[in-house]
Formats: C-alpha cells, structure tokens, sequence
C-alpha cells in the first residue's frame, strides 16, 4: 500500500476552485513530482497534504491513516514534513534556533540535538559552520538548504517540497536536486516535489504528475512525461 495515497482530492480560495478531484500516490522511498505552470494549483495540492488547507472533498492517507482534520503540526508529528515554498526561515533566528524548532516535536535533549545537527551537517556543512549566524543573513542558496535540513529534523517518512529551485542559480539548483537525491539514497525518505523546471525535476524523481488549471492531465514514469512535454508542442500550450 503506497506511503501516501491522495484520492479525489478538491480545495478551494474562497471561490476559486484550485485542485479540481486530483489523485495520486507516492510509495516507501520513492521520489515523485508534480509539474506545472504557475498557478496550475501545485502548491494549493502540497498545502493540503501538509494539514495548511481543509479540501472540500477527497481523502489523504498516510501510513495508512487518514491526515484529513489533523493540524499541519499533527501531520508532521505522523512524519510528512513540508519545505515551503519561499523557505520560511525565520531570518531573526540563529541558524542552531531554526535547526531546534525542526525537531521540536521530538522533544530532544540537549544532547540528542547537537547529535541530530552533526547528523545533517553531513550533507549541509554550511549548516555547522553558520549555525551561530542569523539565519536572515544567509544566501538564497543557503537559506534553501537550511529550509530542507529543519524540515529532516524531524526525521520524516516523506519530505514535501514546494519549488525548491525557486530563486536559485542554475547550477546551485542542480546541486541542490543532487543532494536531495543523496539524502533520498542514504535516508530511504520518500519525497514529493512541486517543480517548475521540469528537466531537472524529471532528471531525480522516479515518476510525475502533470496538473494545469488545478486538474491532472498526464501521469507516468520519469521519462515517459519528459518524452511527451519536455521540449515538445505539450510543454509549449501548458507547462510554461
């Protein structure tokens, strides 16, 4: 049974109806993405995952329990955890500080948090070496990396993440995807990703979704969607 099963799903800004009946489905360890142009309701469909919006209708189920009702802070307790899109962080806060309210829900002790930092220094070093500076002062990159290192501290099944190369150089994007795909490697955490570069979205995940105007239009294996809108006349009409 899949790690993380959306059924029929519809939410609604006030009248505007923005995820119109989308289902999908993410399994133990699999890298999935949802594709679209922007205001295709990508981020509306990740927020209501995450607890942050109440659907109209539809279903989603994690571990094999419905999340619907459940506060975004209950749904990360359960193990979904979101990287916003924006990053988040509080600027005003030291890097340790942003690091702490990641894994405020594991209720750990002094101790057991430098461990768990050390533990994510291992594919964010920047983060040990910065951890006494104000979070606002970092880099778009670095603020990016220290998004997904608190969201990891709360040691997620599943990661859920809302246009993380937004803002970010191209090749600091590359570099980030690869990590990311590191740490899916390493860890065994599932992930969701809501991308708009396509190409390098497709180049980690293992299957996508494509949504415009807040209904799915196409679903299949890493490369079957980059062979049918990547470059092609789909990509023209509904992905840029």
């Amino acid at each position: 049974m899949a790690l993380l099963r959306v059924d029929e799903l519809h939410t609604y800004h006030g009248a505007l109806h923005a995820v119109r009946g989308i289902s999908l489905r993410v399994e133990e360890g699999e890298a999935v993405a949802v594709l679209g142009a922007n205001g295709a309701g990508k981020s509306t469909l990740l927020r209501t995952i995450s607890g942050l919006l109440i659907p109209r209708r539809g279903g989603v189920h994690f571990n094999d329990g419905s999340t619907l009702g459940m506060e975004a802070s209950a749904v990360a307790r359960a193990g979904l955890s979101l990287v916003p899109e924006g990053r988040q962080i509080f600027g005003d806060l030291t890097v340790w500080e942003n690091l702490r309210l990641g894994a405020y829900a594991r209720n750990l002790d002094g101790r057991a948090l430098t461990a768990e930092v050390s533990r994510i220094a291992q594919w964010f070093p920047v983060i040990e070496e910065r951890r006494d500076q104000l979070a606002g002062l970092l880099s778009g990159g670095e603020q990016q990396m220290l998004a997904v290192a608190r969201a990891l501290m709360g040691r997620p099944r599943m990661l859920l993440l809302d246009e993380p190369s937004v803002g970010l150089s191209p090749r600091f994007a590359r570099d980030l995807f690869g990590l990311l795909g590191k740490i899916r490697a390493e860890t065994g955490a599932g992930m969701l990703i809501v991308e708009q570069d396509i190409p390098l979205a497709l180049e980690m995940v293992d299957r996508a979704y494509v949504i415009s105007l807040g209904r799915m239009v196409d679903e299949g294996l890493s490369h079957e969607i980059a062979s049918r809108w990547v470059g092609g006349h789909r990509a023209a009409q509904t992905l840029q």
